[in-house]
């Protein structure tokens, strides 16, 4: 009964054009109300909201969104993809490479999708347009190479994964960096097998760099190796939480933008203005999850799909191959970070329970939400790109040319199930097993 009441609430409210986070605050309030106490127990619903916006850890989402801001607007991302075209050029596939490769390690200082995307593809799109490299496919490479942004720490996902569920941030980060890259590599497999089977959509080029220029380009990617240490290192090295780093983070995108990059005092006040948007579209969400959160709770919702869950008869792997559906379905309709703040209070009590690690299960829920982000119709990686691409390459063709990195992601996580080890290896090694 109350799920079918949650179900019908968040559809009427999103065919009325409610927003997310809206939707879900008045599903909790409507369910506090008749269901959980009334008015006695709503204060309850205020008094989590402010203990999440009270939450040290949670404050670092805003810095980090900053900090990749700051990264864009000062060039600093079109610095580093043209320290790594002409090493790719020499490989087949060429710079499509290249942009998977930027994708990962901005993701290292942003920690979003979307912004890696848009940030990427803003400095990549024009230049292999202008190369006559084939757009769809450009276009492809670049919105499934954005979903990166959201496994390679530090990972925005990765961080709400951790406030909600009480686990360490630094243990979730260290998790996605192997996933991470074996995913990238992947992707770069899938685009030397097709420039193989399909040489028409990279131009034959005439003029290739030799080493000793692709290697001395290497070293414009200084700015970008620098703030990746700034960040990660005091977080991994136990010097720094995930808001200190963040902060520290902040300083040195700072003193690289005005110093390296093209950052003014002029364009720093837009740039302000743009991550606080970014975040008050988060922070509603987030109002809106944990007034929803707080009242199942109560009503020992969580507590009941556990049970259910156990006395299904059926396998864990089962139960986590029924979530896996669940993902690929509410993909198509909700963005990657709503998608998790949506799912999260559910589905991991109920997994945790059937005895999956808490730090696997946080990489295997941001790569199904990675998954979302290139999924039609919502898929917001497909609309920035073709954006980005003056609408020469339609969201359909995206979507199309992005399929078998879809499959790719869906491979990943069969895979990361089979050998859960992969994923927790690295922060048993540095942290310890638990």
């Amino acid at each position: 009964m109350i799920w079918l009441l949650i179900v019908i609430g968040l559809t009427v409210f999103a065919l009325g054009g409610i927003p997310l986070g809206a939707a879900l605050a008045g599903v909790g309030l409507i369910l506090y109300h008749f269901f959980a106490g009334g008015g006695g127990n709503m204060a309850l619903a205020f008094e989590g909201v402010w203990s999440t916006f009270n939450n040290f850890t949670f404050s670092s989402i805003i810095l980090f969104v900053l900090v990749g801001d700051l990264f864009f607007a000062g060039g600093l991302s079109k610095k580093s993809y043209g320290a790594l075209a002409p090493l790719f050029r020499r490989i087949p596939g060429k710079l499509l490479h290249t942009n998977v490769v930027v994708c990962m390690l901005f993701g290292a200082v942003s920690g979003t999708s979307s912004a890696t995307a848009a940030a990427i593809g803003a400095a990549a799109y024009p230049e292999l347009e202008r190369r006559n490299y084939h757009a769809g496919t450009v276009v492809g490479s670049l919105a499934a190479s954005g979903t990166l942004g959201l496994l390679i720490p530090p990972s925005l996902a990765l961080i709400l994964f951790g406030a909600m569920t009480d686990n360490s941030i630094g243990r979730l980060f260290l998790a996605g960096v192997l996933p991470g890259i074996l995913l990238g590599l992947g992707f770069m497999a899938l685009i030397a097998i097709k420039s193989r089977l399909r040489p028409e959509i990279v131009p034959v080029e005439t003029e290739i760099p030799g080493w000793g220029e692709a290697i001395l380009a290497l070293f414009d990617l200084w700015p970008l190796f620098i703030l990746m240490f700034a960040v990660l290192g005091p977080l991994y090295s136990g010097l720094a939480t995930p808001t200190e780093s963040a902060a520290v983070g902040f300083v040195f995108v700072l003193l690289l933008g005005f110093t390296v990059g093209g950052l003014t005092l002029r364009n720093l006040g837009p740039i302000l203005v743009s991550t606080m948007v970014k975040y008050g579209a988060i922070a509603l969400v987030v109002i809106g999850a944990v007034v929803l959160k707080n009242a199942v709770a109560i009503l020992g919702l969580p507590r009941d799909l556990i049970e259910a869950a156990a006395n299904s008869g059926l396998g864990r792997y089962a139960v986590f191959a029924l979530i896996v559906l669940a993902y690929l379905i509410l993909g198509c309709l909700f963005d990657g970070i709503s998608l998790l703040l949506l799912t999260v209070p559910f589905i991991a009590p109920m997994l945790i329970g059937q005895g999956f690690d808490p730090i696997w299960l946080g990489v295997m829920v941001t790569v199904l939400i990675e998954i979302g982000m290139i999924t039609p119709p919502v898929g917001p990686n497909l609309f920035i790109l073709s954006t980005i691409s003056g609408n020469r390459v339609s969201v359909g063709e995206a979507a199309r040319e992005t399929l078998p990195y879809w499959l790719l992601l869906l491979a990943g996580i069969a895979f990361f199930t089979m050998f859960p080890g992969v994923v927790t290896w690295l922060p048993d090694l540095v942290y310890g097993g638990l």
